[in-house]
């Protein structure tokens, strides 16, 4: 039986993160502590661990049709890999950060300044493009000791909270790119591999729709209803219920979550009653 190869990174918050989606698209893999690799009991799936900075080499050969990558990496070590969908969690930002002391104008300030990175392709192209040459140590691993070691200026590296930065006694004054799990998929994938790809998408795309949607009930007095129901986005266009007491209807409608407040506040004005908000586990458009 063809089973579709899929890489996530061995460790981290990625790797849960990646494990998280595809639980949540109804795979359960079958993997022990320490495996590096693992199948799914019941979707034709082989999961590889495997350190992130790897992953972009064995997509390019072959040895895995796709994998749960941040995009950062790959615009690092994979341009020429494909992404198929951006999955909306791992956030952050490549950025380059100074001692929280130095004076800090413009990017042109990085001019002839040492920056520790182990994003050298990133840097280089950012900084070629805004006319800066510097000279880059390349670091695998904690770059943030840097400059209080008199190593380098400055550095580039990922930021989601800025808490490290924060510790180090750094600020971050450009961000280069912002970045976010994508999933990536192999050139030399098979058709037989890519049919399961596209189901494997089907479901993810359920799973990232859920995420962005809240389902909402709500009574509303008929004299009422037009007005709330202007206020109402939907799949296609809301429900409307006649409730037990007369004059009163009941409305069931999906809100994506980043207008949900601004929408609940909203239909309180027009005259909404009994609002429910509940959390949506699959949504298929």
């Amino acid at each position: 039986m063809t089973k579709i190869r899929i890489a996530i990174q061995k460790s981290g918050r990625l790797n849960e993160d990646s494990l998280e989606i595809l639980k949540n698209c109804g795979i359960s893999i079958d993997n022990g502590k320490d495996q590096l690799k693992a199948s799914a009991r019941n979707f034709p799936m082989e999961v590889f661990y495997l350190r992130n900075g790897d992953i972009p080499q064995y997509l390019r050969d072959g040895v895995v049709d796709i994998a749960i990558i941040g995009e950062n990496v790959l615009i690092e070590k994979g341009g020429d890999i494909d992404i198929a969908e951006k999955l909306g969690f791992s956030k952050c930002r490549v950025s380059l950060a100074v001692p929280k002391a130095t004076k800090y104008k413009s990017v042109k300030d990085f001019q002839g300044k040492r920056i520790a990175t182990s994003y050298p392709n990133t840097v280089n192209a950012y900084l070629n493009e805004m006319g800066v040459k510097a000279e880059l140590h390349i670091i695998n691993g904690s770059v943030e000791i840097a400059p209080n070691i008199g190593l380098a200026d400055a550095i580039c590296d990922i930021v989601s909270s800025g808490s490290t930065l924060f510790k180090n006694n750094l600020k971050e004054v450009e961000i280069m790119l912002k970045s976010e799990a994508v999933l990536a998929v192999s050139k030399k994938i098979t058709d037989e591999r890519r049919a399961i790809l596209s189901n494997l998408q089907f479901r993810i795309n359920a799973v990232l729709q859920a995420r962005q949607s809240k389902y909402v009930l709500l009574n509303a007095p008929n004299s009422r209803l037009d007005a709330i129901l202007e206020l109402l986005p939907g799949m296609r266009s809301p429900t409307v219920l006649p409730l037990a007491e007369a004059g009163w209807s009941s409305v069931h409608t999906v809100i994506n979550k980043d207008k949900f407040w601004e929408v609940i506040d909203e239909l309180k004005g027009a005259g909404a009653e009994g609002i429910l908000v509940c959390p949506i586990e699959k949504m298929v458009l």
